[in-house]
């Protein structure tokens, strides 16, 4: 288990985005040597966990619930064979590809020590939007990887540290509840009625995610749940309104 590459990104005018400015900095590329992780603070004013990664989306994106997204090279080469076309490390916008980890069943709350020092804790699955699809460029990109489910996962910061490629990956706490990336993300999406067994998981979910479960499940109890939209993780480094439709969210 170990990281592959160390993937950040810069500022990139285009015409895919709503974000202020025009700018996304989705597209990730592998760097050499070492590169600092901490928790950037909150949402709306923390940025990327990574130190020179950029977001430019403050609005939906970063803080310290997304501070750090992972994806993993056997899901990255699952996606090479559905869309006939290579991906390289750093194409889905994901800060750390991972060698040897399962993703989708990563617990929220789980925890892993990446190299010497650094530990990372999980909190939910990514959830995609339209700036994720008009950069890979693939029409219906948004159901498509909706219906996959194959999310990657959002960490937070537990303890700050450095990463580079090649470091190794150890799970040091894998909590006792099955709310895993996977269904977290289902629960976001498209099985509303799975968020109350987001609850399980307690405060180490995504805090919008453990907002979300919490009303679904007094909602349930005062018997008042309909149909809407639920708050949630949307693409690369952000958070958003979460619907299974192509204008879902923006990055």
């Amino acid at each position: 288990m170990r990281v592959l590459t160390v993937n950040v990104g810069r500022p990139k005018a285009v015409g895919y985005t709503d974000a202020p400015g025009g700018a996304t900095g989705i597209d990730k590329q592998p760097v050499e040597g070492p590169v600092g992780v901490r928790d950037p603070g909150r949402k709306g004013t923390g940025a990327s966990g990574l130190v020179g990664d950029s977001v430019c989306d403050l609005r939906h994106h970063g803080g310290s619930d997304q501070a750090v997204y992972v994806y993993a090279r056997e899901d990255l080469d699952f996606w090479e064979r559905e869309l006939g076309r290579p991906l390289a490390n750093g194409q889905f916008g994901e800060n750390l590809t991972t060698s040897g980890l399962d993703l989708n069943g990563t617990k929220v709350g789980e925890r892993w020590r990446v190299g010497a020092d650094l530990v990372l804790e999980a909190t939910s699955g990514r959830i995609p939007c339209r700036t994720f699809a008009g950069w890979l460029g693939e029409k219906g990109w948004v159901r498509r990887f909706t219906r996959q489910g194959v999310t990657g996962a959002y960490f937070r910061v537990l303890v700050p540290g450095e990463v580079r490629a090649g470091d190794p990956v150890e799970i040091v706490h894998r909590p006792d509840h099955e709310v895993t990336v996977a269904l977290a993300f289902r629960a976001a999406t498209t099985e509303r009625e799975l968020l109350p067994r987001l609850l399980a998981a307690g405060e180490a979910l995504h805090t919008e995610e453990l907002r979300s479960a919490r009303e679904y499940a007094a909602n349930l109890g005062r018997g008042t749940v309909g149909a809407g939209t639920v708050p949630g993780p949307a693409s690369g480094t952000a958070a958003g309104p979460v619907s299974t439709t192509e204008s879902a969210g923006t990055g």
